[in-house]
């Protein structure tokens, strides 16, 4: 093993200054990792990396490799146990110290430092770990680990073979992690489908496309006054309530919400053909549907008497649109913009004018192919055309529903 200690270590360097860099994650990293090493008879039945990570729900991301076949990516929240076992852990003694950290499992007990980690370890077999700081090139120092089950634990020439290797593995999952950071920050900001297309691209001002979609507009009603009232706090509170159902409700039926306006929420279900058409039609009426439902369950928790219970409208229209980028030469807006994008926000807007929950829009009853439910026609601000607007039943327990036949789709689909 001596003498073939620097080939392995050339050779996996080589390879993460290479062909690891296309790899998808650090996951597939590290296990393409491990099996070289254990290739080149370094002992591994065990690798890891812990990496923190930028998202609104995770604060760090652990890729686990075993010889045995696990292969996992372990995110960790503020809600779940990470934090307690992240304070008694050696990977906080690496960050604190920025030196590795090694505990021969094989000893007995009272001969060696012990972790919670190390205790599972030993308890699993194994006879030997050793955490390494990874530095990345912003100065931060994330974690890899490794560990083994041979009954000689691991030697200093393997121990060397991990120090070799350790600063390109960090250069690798560096280049991973700003990729996901990226892609993380776009999908939270803007969106799934429009940070996709940033990210590959499409940047420049004018940028975009032209497609067809649902565009549904939801409004909290008697907002303005509300806000007026609340401290601050207690309206973010109550923003982040509402927020929540309508985003977990267009998301559920594969929508995608582009914009957060004040206390509008401005969603599509974008289309193609004719049949894609009908589908994204039930979907957003399911969305709907849904947003309203998980509404009256928030109103029926609600028992803070100074916050009111929440009360929406949401209207619905569908057509061509431009999707791209809008804004001046430094500051960008991902979002679409047209004359159907207007009138759904007026149709939005007569909806709390008449104290109506959904109203849909003529377009929208064409593509489900029918006009039950009409509610009536009306003026509104920036059309010269009165605009038919309908009222669709989508209670559970509807018999007629919007349409006869578009109930039973609903009904159908939520199931």
């Amino acid at each position: 093993m001596v003498l073939e200690a620097p080939l392995v270590a050339a050779d996996v360097v080589q390879w993460l200054y290479s062909d690891a860099s296309y790899l998808n994650d650090t996951l597939e990293v590290v296990s393409e990792m491990a099996v070289r090493l254990r290739d080149g008879h370094v002992p591994v039945d065990r690798a890891t990396t812990g990496i923190w990570v930028v998202h609104p729900n995770v604060r760090a991301e652990g890729s686990v490799w075993t010889s045995e076949g696990t292969r996992e990516l372990r995110l960790y929240t503020a809600e779940n146990s990470s934090d307690e076992d992240y304070q008694s852990s050696p990977i906080k003694r690496v960050h604190e110290t920025v030196r590795p950290v090694r505990v021969r499992l094989a000893q007995a007990p009272d001969q060696a430092e012990e972790f919670p980690i190390t205790l599972e370890l030993r308890d699993e077999g194994y006879t030997d770990y050793i955490a390494l700081p990874m530095p990345f090139s912003d100065g931060s120092v994330k974690v890899v680990t490794f560990a083994t089950k041979a009954p000689a634990g691991f030697t200093k020439t393997h121990i060397g073979v991990f120090e070799s290797i350790v600063r390109p593995l960090g250069l690798v999952c560096e280049l991973k992690t700003l990729r996901r950071t990226a892609e993380t920050v776009l999908d939270t900001y803007v969106g799934r489908r429009a940070g996709s297309k940033v990210l590959d691209g499409t940047t420049r001002r004018g940028q975009g496309e032209t497609i067809k979609a649902v565009v549904s507009f939801a409004d909290i009603r008697g907002f303005t006054r509300l806000s007026n009232t609340l401290p601050a706090d207690m309206i973010v509170s109550f923003l982040n309530k509402y927020f929540g159902a309508m985003t977990a409700a267009v998301e559920a039926h594969g929508g995608e919400v582009l914009k957060f306006i004040g206390d509008e929420v401005m969603a599509i279900f974008p289309y193609e053909t004719e049949e894609e058409a009908r589908d994204a039609a039930r979907r957003a009426l399911l969305a709907a549907r849904e947003t309203l439902k998980r509404i009256e369950t928030i109103n029926t928790s609600n028992t803070c008497a100074v916050t009111p219970d929440l009360s929406v409208g949401i209207a619905l229209h569908a057509g061509d649109v431009f999707y791209g980028n809008v804004g001046s030469e430094t500051r960008l807006d991902f979002t679409v913009v047209g004359p159907v994008v207007n009138l759904a926000a007026r149709i939005a807007e007569l909806a709390k004018d008449l104290h109506r929950e959904v109203l849909v829009s003529d377009a929208l009853s064409d593509i489900m192919g029918c006009r039950s439910g009409l509610y009536g026609r009306y003026r509104v601000k920036g059309f010269d055309d009165p605009v038919s607007v309908y009222s669709p039943d989508l209670s559970d327990d509807s018999k007629l529903g919007y349409c006869p036949e578009s109930t039973a789709a609903l009904a159908r689909e939520a199931n």
